[in-house]
């Protein structure tokens, strides 16, 4: 790797990041507006600056400010380092998986081709998902660290919840990368472009997947580790920027579990119709266009069950898991793979 190259990658990185916590911050915002418009109420609106107050858009900014200004109060009873350890690793996963995207194909600019992908790695699907799985240890070590029986509790159930939602996440992919023959995020899409997309050959994929990823961020039906104000969660004593990282942890998990939706079964930074490869700078700029838009979507999707379903009983949310999209997955598989057998 060249210094260009070197320059380049870090660029790319630092953008997929922000990419990543820019739209996190935004989807608090996102949040209370989207169900107060589903309960017919006003939402979020009282933060302002010099008297403008732009449909509440200061709110993720206030948000940020207060948490970063409010007290860090640590128990007496919590395990240290552990405690002040448990925010940055389940933090840390998502962030990675945040650069390894794929954002965009490669274009010719200034006479040499520029990579829009962040970190490329041909083996990219598996190491997202690895590196998403490992925010578990983070709620575990979490509830453990707290020096609370509730604590450890709440990071019991996180983990159990995660590790059955996790076995459905990548079970459910068998099939289409079966089909696709890679695990290379950028191969897929070029299988997408010279085929279809995925989600019109594995439409039982599509959902088994949103509905695992829906659980792995542990967010509202699946919010069983945290449970809000009817169950003491994993973090339960954590105050300030700490307890923020762990809000933003859910979001950034859901911008993942969205993009890969998006690159696997959307056809990813592909616009049907047009060859953006061969239109330079403007198709780089509308590869990340549409991957977003796509991301979007589907965050919305996401936000919209999120504020219709009501919260499973842990028992169900491991039935879910265990007995209906695991073997939901396998049978998925088993069809994909004696269908391309039979059509070979």
């Amino acid at each position: 790797m060249n210094f260009v190259d070197a320059i380049w990658t870090v660029v790319k990185v630092a953008a997929g990041v922000a990419f990543g916590m820019n739209i996190a911050g935004l989807l608090g915002w996102v949040e209370r507006k989207q169900s107060a418009v589903m309960q017919d109420r006003i939402g979020a609106n009282r933060a302002d600056i010099f008297g403008f107050r732009i449909l509440g858009l200061f709110h993720p900014l206030a948000d940020a400010i207060k948490m970063l200004t409010k007290e860090d109060f640590v128990s007496s009873s919590v395990v240290q380092p552990l405690h002040t350890i448990a925010p940055v690793i389940a933090m840390g996963g998502g962030l990675f998986c945040l650069a390894a995207l794929p954002y965009g194909g490669t274009i010719q600019f200034l006479g040499r081709a520029w990579s829009l992908q962040p970190l490329e790695c041909s083996c990219g699907v598996p190491l997202v998902l690895a590196a998403l799985a490992f925010g578990v240890h983070g709620v575990m070590m979490a509830g453990y660290a707290s020096g609370s029986n509730y604590g450890m509790l709440g990071g019991l159930r996180g983990a159990a919840q995660m590790v059955a939602s996790e076995v459905c996440l990548a079970s459910s992919l068998a099939g289409l990368l079966f089909l696709y023959g890679t695990l290379d995020f950028q191969q897929a899409v070029a299988w997408q472009s010279a085929h279809a997309w995925g989600i019109v050959f594995q439409p039982l994929a599509f959902i088994l997947f949103l509905t695992a990823g829906a659980a792995v961020t542990k967010r509202t039906p699946f919010d069983l580790p945290e449970g809000e104000s009817e169950i003491v969660g994993f973090h339960v004593e954590y105050s300030g920027m700490k307890f923020g990282m762990f809000l933003i942890t859910d979001f950034m998990e859901s911008i993942v579990i969205c993009g890969v939706t998006a690159a696997l079964f959307l056809g990813g930074w592909l616009i049907p119709g047009l060859d953006l490869p061969s239109m330079g700078l403007l198709g780089g700029v509308l590869m990340l266009a549409s991957f977003t838009v796509k991301v979007l979507a589907l965050l919305f999707l996401l936000m919209q069950i999120r504020w219709t379903l009501p919260r499973f009983r842990f028992d169900q949310l491991l039935d879910l898991g265990w007995k209906n999209l695991l073997p939901l997955s396998l049978l998925n598989f088993l069809v994909t793979a004696w269908g391309i057998y039979l059509w070979r």
